[in-house]
């Protein structure tokens, strides 16, 4: 998507090497203005091939229905009526079939407070809930989470569980008697039953173990623990469609997708969403190899994403970008003789230290959220393909 005119204001232009400049004829500020577009049109077009090969081979699509897992009948959604087992069906109206859907539009949305649309026994009714920041990505989700058996990453050596006998890897199933549909809930139900033994019930392999363990008690706060680490489902399942989507609705998918993360930036102050949420070079990489690490069609996607991406902020108005090349011919043709050398010297150069800067300045967040980035690249997934 690289394009260039020496008429253009090029390095040679900014060092002052006017022999060069002088046998170059001058070119017409449409010619610039079609040249600086070919760039972002090439995008397009590289995009649409890559949406054109998806349609044919199909596209990994994560199954992870928005049913809902443990909600504390205490908070404010459980005081609601919602339960585990209810599902989410829209957000500020727009249908979701997904968590992923569901942490979009939560994410984007301009203010914290959300129309919920919640199918409880088939019967659906909208909440007003209200988003909290997540203290691991610190953006807006729901106070509700994904219905999931949390596993034990970890066993602490001399802990109530190792003496117990439970090891890493077993997925939880029941606690106390109770279905655990989520992390919190089996983290709550411990820290309840300090000095009391207790059946959990525990997928190892293929079979169900019952264990009984005994919750250490501190003796002040009183809150028992049994010295794990625990985590969620470890294992991510896709499954691939006989056909993607067709190209133009991918591409329209994305641009989509992008109007909303401009849109929550440009209300940043009601979406909380900032230039420290977005990536650089560091995170466009880590993300790509973690596709790549899953699927290769996932790789491609994301590939449709970055062209269309490429093209639209290439054509922003800002001076060293394609689109401030059209701005300074627009001006050109108005004015009828181009921008003196020196005024595009001083607001290229401008630019381009603002954009150098800002490019550092994500970076500096790619690079705390690399544990992140391991986690998304080591994650367990499974691909199946759907029979057409």
């Amino acid at each position: 998507g690289y394009v260039k005119l020496p008429q253009m204001i090029t390095s040679e232009a900014l060092e002052g090497s006017a022999e060069t400049a002088e046998k170059i004829p001058p070119a017409s500020p449409l010619s610039k203005i079609l040249v600086a577009i070919a760039g972002p049109f090439m995008n397009v077009v590289f995009a649409f091939v890559i949406a054109t090969l998806l349609y044919f081979v199909g596209i990994p699509v994560r199954v992870n229905p928005s049913i809902i897992g443990y909600v504390d009948p205490a908070s404010a959604e459980g005081k609601l009526g919602i339960v585990a087992g209810d599902r989410i069906t829209a957000i500020n109206g727009k249908t979701v079939r997904s968590w992923d859907e569901v942490n979009q539009f939560t994410i984007l949305a301009l203010t914290n407070v959300l129309a919920v649309e919640i199918e409880h026994e088939g019967a659906r009714k909208t909440h007003q809930l209200t988003a909290k920041i997540s203290d691991v990505v610190g953006l807006k989700v729901l106070n509700l989470e994904p219905r999931d058996h949390p596993v034990l990453k970890r066993i602490i050596e001399g802990g109530p569980a190792e003496k117990a006998g439970l090891k890493a890897g077993d997925e939880v199933i029941s606690f106390a008697g109770v279905t655990i549909h989520g992390r919190e809930q089996l983290v709550k139900l411990i820290q309840e039953r300090p000095g009391k033994e207790t059946a959990i019930i525990v997928r190892r392999g293929e079979e169900k173990v019952e264990i009984k363990v005994t919750p250490s008690g501190d003796a002040t706060t009183k809150i028992g623990r049994i010295s794990v680490e625990v985590g969620s489902n470890a294992k991510e399942i896709y499954e691939v469609l006989p056909r993607g989507p067709l190209p133009w609705e991918l591409i329209g998918e994305v641009w989509d997708q992008m109007v909303g993360t401009f849109s929550a930036l440009a209300h940043s102050r009601q979406t909380g969403v900032g230039a420290k949420d977005l990536s650089g070079p560091v995170g466009i990489l880590a993300v790509l190899a973690a596709q790549v690490n899953t699927d290769y069609r996932l790789a491609l996607k994301f590939l449709v994403l970055l062209n269309v991406n490429l093209a639209a902020l290439n054509l922003l108005p800002i001076p060293v970008l394609d689109g401030g090349h059209i701005v300074m011919a627009i001006l050109e043709k108005i004015r009828r003789r181009p921008l003196s050398l020196r005024v595009q010297e001083i607001t290229t150069t401008a630019f381009a230290v603002m954009l150098i800067s800002f490019m550092l300045y994500v970076t500096v967040f790619d690079i705390k959220r690399i544990p992140l980035f391991s986690h998304m690249f080591k994650q367990e997934k499974s691909i199946e393909q759907r029979d057409p």
